[in-house]
């Protein structure tokens, strides 16, 4: 636990807060391409003022603010359906299988694996949640465990959910024109016109590399960390304060504030919605699964499921009023990386970075520069959007020069981006508060898992 300390005094002592991180970034991709790149020559300001204006372009780009809003909607309605009534029934029934640290540690990894491939705001949630009532369940029954190892495997979904449906950068690739919108002006015609459309997820998530990289983690995950949790320690004088309840309690509604309050008029609507995603999946998308994920109908079937699991649109508002802090960070941050891609593509620094990638390169090594680099962006931009509107430019012309895989190119990234979640706290903060833990206290467990992935990461981009 020494260690632990000193390392996260020394993160706290070398890394801002993320907000000063990206006005850092965003100061340095300038002078970066003030130095090193030459002005449009059909434009007669000076450089520098080309600059600013490359910079204008990319804050307020439509198509990527349109992209911040989706990812803030992903998050926070993952949020309320975490909040939900049925979520926590289920989570307090599974809750009483964990009579231990290890078969603690190990389920709530597990089901929280489970979930983030499915949602990560949903997943983050859910497992803060789950963990802290292990430890609701352990002080009422005075069972000794580590509550300090529940809390790091409530934040183990976030070292998977780039891989899962909800994945940021294969969100967005799925969607048609995406690609060829992103690159345009970086490539040349013909290389444009080769882009695909889009990129499914049966290429990215349902790729076969992909799904063994989640079959490992669904098993070896919480086999590791069962197998930890029997040899660690119990934690003393768990503490925990009182959480944010979003029930509402009965009033005496008049008029038309019936509707806020009224169960069934709440519960139609769901089922309204409800029914208009099975008519798309089975018709717009002939039940292909798969076809029906991107951000908009991941967000309409989280809404739909976030309506009919509160108890009333008045419970509903309340969960979104808890859960709409969390979606501050994107809301601030991704004008700003918006704003250094505008730079990047513009200036020519794309291309120039994307060129050395491709000098240093061979089709086995340039999977793992990917995964490499993108874990390290991650550290500085911890957030799998803002990373994807930086990074994915470059990689896609530097997969695109090599004659590449760019569905493995994306994944590389994917899994870069969330394995250093586990080193970097900036979406731990819901969870903490949550849990009532502090950083230090699950850093040994969450780099212990980032371990985990790791190995499992870089095995498979090797073996596929």
């Amino acid at each position: 636990m020494k260690l632990a300390a000193k390392y996260t005094r020394v993160f706290k002592y070398i890394l801002p807060a993320p907000f000063t991180i990206a006005i850092a970034l965003t100061l340095l991709t300038f002078i970066i391409a003030l130095l090193f790149t030459d002005p449009v020559p059909t434009n007669n300001e000076a450089h520098i003022f080309q600059l600013l204006k490359f910079w204008e372009d990319g804050v307020w780009h439509s198509g990527l603010m349109v992209f911040a809003m989706q990812m803030m909607l992903m998050l926070v309605l993952g949020h309320v359906l975490a909040l939900t009534k049925p979520v926590n029934s289920f989570i307090n029934l599974v809750v009483k299988r964990c009579n231990s640290t290890a078969k603690a540690a190990a389920l709530v990894t597990l089901l929280t694996v489970l979930v983030s491939l499915f949602n990560w705001g949903l997943g983050l949630i859910f497992g803060a949640i789950f963990a802290r009532k292990v430890a609701e369940h352990a002080t009422k029954q005075n069972l000794k465990i580590n509550y300090h190892i529940i809390g790091a495997a409530g934040y183990s979904g976030l070292m998977v959910w780039h891989g899962g449906l909800s994945g940021s950068s294969l969100a967005k690739v799925a969607e048609p024109g995406h690609l060829k919108n992103m690159m345009s002006g970086l490539l040349s015609e013909k290389q444009l016109n080769l882009l695909p459309e889009q990129i499914s997820y049966w290429d990215t998530v349902g790729s076969s590399m992909n799904l063994m990289v989640m079959a490992l983690l669904i098993i070896v995950l919480p086999l590791s960390i069962y197998l930890l949790g029997k040899k660690i320690t119990p934690t003393e004088n768990i503490v925990l304060e009182k959480i944010t309840e979003t029930t509402t309690s009965s009033i005496d509604a008049k008029g038309a504030e019936k509707l806020d309050y009224s169960k069934w008029f709440s519960k139609t609507i769901g089922a309204l919605l409800l029914g208009y995603i099975g008519y798309k999946i089975a018709i717009v998308y002939a039940f292909d699964f798969l076809r029906f994920f991107n951000p908009n109908n991941i967000n309409l079937l989280l809404f739909t499921l976030a309506i009919l699991f509160h108890q009333n649109f008045v419970a509903f508002l309340k969960a979104v009023d808890v859960a709409i802090s969390g979606a501050a960070g994107i809301l601030i941050q991704f004008p700003l990386y918006f704003g250094i891609m505008g730079i990047m593509r513009s200036s020519g620094l794309v291309t120039d970075i994307s060129g050395f990638f491709v000098q240093i390169s061979t089709e086995t090594t340039y999977p793992l520069f990917t995964f490499l680099s993108a874990g390290l962006v991650n550290i500085f931009v911890p957030s799998g959007g803002g990373q994807w509107a930086v990074q994915g430019p470059i990689i896609v012309q530097a997969a695109t020069n090599l004659d590449i895989s760019l569905p493995k190119s994306i994944m590389a990234l994917a899994y870069g981006d969330q394995l250093t979640n586990m080193l970097q706290p900036f979406w731990a903060l819901p969870l903490l508060g949550i849990t009532g833990l502090k950083a230090k206290e699950i850093l040994p467990y969450t780099l212990f898992l980032m371990l985990i992935g790791l190995l499992i990461f870089v095995s498979c981009l090797l073996i596929f």
